[in-house]
């Protein structure tokens, strides 16, 4: 995309011209315009708006002896709405029930070279599939934050070849990703989470690509994430990021794949013989940056492999932030807890062999050394999706181990407790599970994400064994018995699983 450009100063649209076609990408064309004077747009017409943009590369020179810390750069907010904006609401409505197909091919026709898919090296790669199949011109954009996966980057560059195209990829600021490191380490989101770190890497460089654009395509998908991602349609006016002509409604975004399941999205992709990044091979679903993406275990929600130390609530990294209702504000930036907003959630764990613990009731179980029985104790949020899904696994282990020696009990340690599970309690994400034994003030916390009785039961038969032998050995060194040591392999083995 070139810029044609007089000397004076009223220069009409027509002063833009795209000097490359459709089929010859270049990859300057995305995020190559920026707004230089926001206030004195505001009172532009939407001719004049056009006339004052520049190229990126006109910006005066950044003096880099001085570097502003990553985490107080403001990022800017739509301000203004553009007149005479199309009702993609009742767009949304007519294709509601196309398929991606159809939803594909309606986005490029009506928005040509001004339209980019999002890939993020992941089954999104069925977006690709579905523009080639149009028979269209179309273009490609991926975010690379410098700490994706090695095969991740294989994948991308299997995935040029394949469909003959170019990606055309963005970066992070440098000097921005200098700050952030230099002040706060290379694995901070691990202790404050991982909003600044995703805001420096990926946000920031898609709204630069964002601002070249009138329109972009995502893989967003109902089922994906269902606390955030449950009500996205097909099109809408994006409610978070400006496109090229500055302001709200500037912009639209496309998801396709909203209305299609994960499990179809594989067997499109595997019909078609499409490529797939090989990190899916290895128990991968959802893949984002190394350091913040894992496998997951069968059964667990894809989501459950991003961020796995913070909890599900809204586990978005700000490229969709306009998913998230405003309800759940009251969720921190580590996208840990919920507010009062939840209050109203119905309780989960009711047994009459579960006891309910309060504030009070939990400060004394921690500070006992001498306990006549073990107790388990879950730290949960209602609202909380995993803690929902093991519920039932948790009540029958309360109703086995009922006069068998081990109390069990729940905690609920959102809202105002939250803060006190998370310094006395090693809360870190809900569910906690924590096992108080008889003869210990320091509780030991279940390492493992599967959820199911028989994984929940080991570990309590581990500890509680361990505990009888600790104190038979104390006693005259006998061993124990009674399966103790089999209820330990069992442990180890929940543990390397876990790992």
């Amino acid at each position: 995309m070139a810029l044609a450009v007089t000397s004076s100063n009223s220069i009409s649209s027509s002063s833009f011209a795209l000097t490359s076609s459709s089929n010859d990408i270049k990859v300057s064309q995305i995020g190559s315009f920026r707004l230089v004077d926001r206030a004195h747009v505001a009172s532009t017409s939407l001719s004049q708006r056009r006339s004052l943009v520049r190229p990126l590369n006109a910006e005066p020179k950044r003096n880099d002896s001085v570097v502003p810390l990553a985490a107080t750069l403001a990022t800017p907010e739509v301000a203004e709405k553009v007149e005479g904006e199309e009702d993609f609401e009742q767009f949304a409505k007519e294709l509601e029930n196309a398929s991606p197909l159809e939803i594909m091919d309606r986005a490029l026709e009506k928005f040509g070279n001004d339209i980019a898919i999002a890939f993020s090296g992941a089954e999104d790669v069925a977006l690709i599939e579905y523009a080639h199949l149009t028979g269209r011109p179309f273009r490609v954009f991926s975010l690379d934050t410098g700490r994706l996966n090695p095969e991740t980057y294989r994948f991308f560059d299997e995935v040029e070849k394949h469909f003959g195209i170019r990606i055309e990829y963005m970066f992070p600021d440098a000097v921005e990703v200098q700050a952030l490191v230099r002040s706060k380490g290379l694995f901070s989101f691990y202790e404050d989470g991982h909003q600044e770190c995703c805001r420096v890497r990926k946000v920031r460089p898609l709204r630069r690509a964002l601002k070249g654009l009138r329109a972009w395509i995502t893989g967003q998908r109902k089922d994906q994430s269902p606390g955030t991602r449950s009500e996205i349609p097909v099109v809408q006016v994006d409610p978070v990021f400006e496109g090229l002509e500055g302001g709200v409604g500037s912009l639209v975004k496309w998801n396709p794949v909203a209305n299609v399941k994960g499990n179809d999205i594989w067997n499109f992709l595997r019909t078609m013989d499409v490529p797939i990044n090989s990190l899916h091979t290895q128990g991968y679903i959802s893949i984002g940056c190394e350091p913040c993406t894992r496998p997951v275990l069968p059964g667990q929600h894809e989501r459950e492999g991003r961020w796995w130390w913070e909890d599900a609530k809204a586990k978005e990294c700000g490229l969709h932030k306009g998913n998230i209702k405003q309800e759940d504000a009251a969720v921190n930036g580590n996208g840990n807890g919920a507010g009062n907003a939840s209050e109203a959630v119905a309780d989960i764990f009711n047994s009459q062999n579960l006891v309910t613990l309060n504030r009070t009731g939990m400060e004394n179980l921690a500070r006992l050394d001498h306990r006549q029985e073990p107790w388990l104790v879950v730290l949960y949020a209602p609202w909380c999706q995993f803690c929902q899904a093991m519920e039932g696994s948790y009540v029958e282990l309360a109703d086995k181990l009922a006069g068998n020696g081990v109390k069990v009990g729940k905690f609920r340690a959102d809202g105002d407790q939250k803060e006190y599970a998370k310094q006395k309690l090693q809360l870190g994400s809900f569910p906690t599970i924590l096992f108080f034994p008889k003869h210990s003030s320091k509780p030991i916390k279940y390492p493992s994400e599967k959820r199911d009785v028989d994984s929940l039961m080991a570990f309590v038969d581990a500890l509680r064994w361990r505990n009888l032998e600790t104190v038979a050995v104390g006693r005259g060194g006998a061993s124990c018995s009674n399966g103790c040591r089999p209820a330990m392999a069992r442990l180890r083995r929940v543990v390397l699983v876990s790992q």
